[in-house]
């Protein structure tokens, strides 16, 4: 339901184009990793996955459960929620362990958080968390990564902001491009994969980002 959802709200607030790699692969039992920018950009992927008749596993912070409506989607759909800085964390790794071993795809954002910048425009990731690696090495999972630009042009900055650009969308209808890159395997030390996954998703980005000629993908 919630991939269906984003399949059908992207649309009415921009003009999502999606892209891959030619020896993209999304196969049962993959880990996706993307780019967080924007509150906006997981409806972003899950919609451009949605073309590519992929309905992944999502893990997200554990706040969303507590959200009336949405909670109890998420919960009954099986996506996982990440409990950031308590013992509970350990119990979302668990979850994507056995979500990837019954041939689910499970959708990361190792970034661990959105960019504290006010701007709507595009920059490359920030460091990756371990915790990707760590679920790729105790699983065998390929990592895919993909790369999303064009999310912050929906929300960004101050909650204002993000709510008059939420608003003003529909009639803006900004650019959005997802791109899906080829999979990683590694037999790499876990901060070795990580890095690796972290180049990947930016090499990703970069592409999504030309393709709205993103300044920021344009000059690197």
């Amino acid at each position: 339901m919630l991939s269906r959802l984003a399949d059908f709200l992207v649309p009415a607030v921009g003009r999502l184009t999606v892209t891959a790699d030619a020896e993209a692969e999304l196969a049962p039992g993959s880990i996706i990793v993307a780019n967080h920018t924007s509150l906006a950009d997981p409806a972003v992927v899950l919609a451009a996955l949605h073309r590519l008749d992929v309905r992944p596993v999502v893990m997200a912070a554990a706040g969303l459960w507590r959200v009336p409506v949405l909670g109890p989607a998420l919960a009954r759909e099986g996506h996982i929620p990440v409990h950031r800085g308590e013992r509970r964390a350990a119990d979302a790794v668990d979850a994507a362990v056995e979500a990837l071993h019954r041939g689910r795809l499970v959708l990361i954002y190792a970034e661990g958080g959105l960019p504290r910048r006010r701007d709507a425009a595009e920059a490359a990731p920030g460091a990756f968390r371990s915790g990707v690696s760590r679920l790729a090495q105790r699983t065998g999972a390929p990592v895919v990564p993909v790369g999303q630009a064009g999310a912050r042009r929906i929300t960004s900055g101050s909650t204002a902001k993000q709510l008059a650009g939420l608003l003003t969308a529909p009639l803006r209808r900004p650019e959005l491009h997802v791109h899906v890159g080829k999979p990683l395997r590694s037999t790499a030390d876990v901060p070795a994969r990580t890095e690796r996954t972290r180049t990947a998703v930016t090499t990703a980005w970069r592409t999504a980002a030309a393709h709205l000629g993103e300044p920021a993908a344009l000059v690197a």
